[in-house]
């Protein structure tokens, strides 16, 4: 029997670049992989797979990406922080999309570039062989061809980064940035306040700053409302929700029904 040759799948970057209409997208912080395979099937664009506050590990978060690979959904990785020894072993696992949080700088960014790519242009260690990245050597050329296999967003979340947004855009290797609303406005002072005046402004001036580098920005935004304001406004990819925020409000809903 002839050994199946297998391809990589669209990176986010490519589906934003393809998309002509904003992306929809949702958090998977529940650690399940069940849950996962069901938001999978749901009909959304993306799905993030959250190491950073959702109790996840390296093994949890393979078992969620084999669990919604067999669905027409771009799965994304948020890791826990921008280091290259967590990066390196994300990517070995098959994590094709990762979301970098907290980057303040170009420099930070750069780092995370760095940490994608193998040798030549970054510092990756290469163990392609031992790892599903490349289906166990199964990819043709794929220590070639790896950087065209994943793609780097990176999270603009405190009030350094809205100031070097510019530069952290025209890092080499960067594909999109994403904003976080929540940090933000506790960067920025008014903590929980997702709508203040101040965060707006930053939002809008992150967003204005990827038109013109021409890279795509994302945002969180679980207000339906707002969530429209930011696609009209030339936003790229929201996430809309969460797997856990939507089985806390209905799990409320349920109990009030006769209440």
């Amino acid at each position: 029997m002839p050994i199946r040759v297998e391809e990589p799948r669209p990176t986010l970057a490519a589906a934003l670049a393809a998309a002509e209409r904003p992306l929809v997208g949702m958090w998977v912080c529940s650690g399940s992989a069940l849950v996962a395979e069901v938001c999978a099937g749901s009909g959304v664009d993306w799905l993030l797979i959250d190491v950073e506050h959702g109790p996840n590990t390296l093994t949890s978060t393979l078992a969620q990406l084999q669990a919604v690979a067999a669905y027409d959904v771009v799965s994304v990785v948020r890791v826990p922080w921008n280091d290259p020894v967590q990066i390196k072993q994300y990517l070995d696992a098959g994590a094709q999309n990762l979301l970098v949080p907290m980057v303040d700088t170009a420099e930070a960014a750069a780092a995370a570039v760095a940490a994608i790519r193998y040798p030549g242009s970054g510092i990756r260690g290469v163990g392609a062989a031992l790892g599903r990245s490349s289906r166990w050597g199964r990819i043709p050329d794929y220590l070639a061809r790896a950087s065209g296999t994943v793609s780097l967003t990176v999270q603009i979340e405190t009030g350094a980064a809205v100031e070097n947004v510019e530069e952290i855009l025209a890092v080499d290797g960067v594909d999109a940035i994403f904003i976080g609303p929540s940090d933000l406005a506790a960067s920025l002072g008014p903590l929980g306040q997702q709508e203040h005046p101040d965060v707006l402004a930053a939002v809008e001036a992150c967003v204005r700053a990827a038109k013109d580098a021409g890279k795509p920005v994302g945002i969180n935004a679980f207000n339906p409302d707002r969530a429209r304001a930011y696609a009209q406004g030339g936003v790229a990819f929201v996430s809309v929700g969460a797997d856990v925020t939507l089985l806390a409000r209905g799990s409320e809903g349920l109990a009030g029904v006769l209440r």
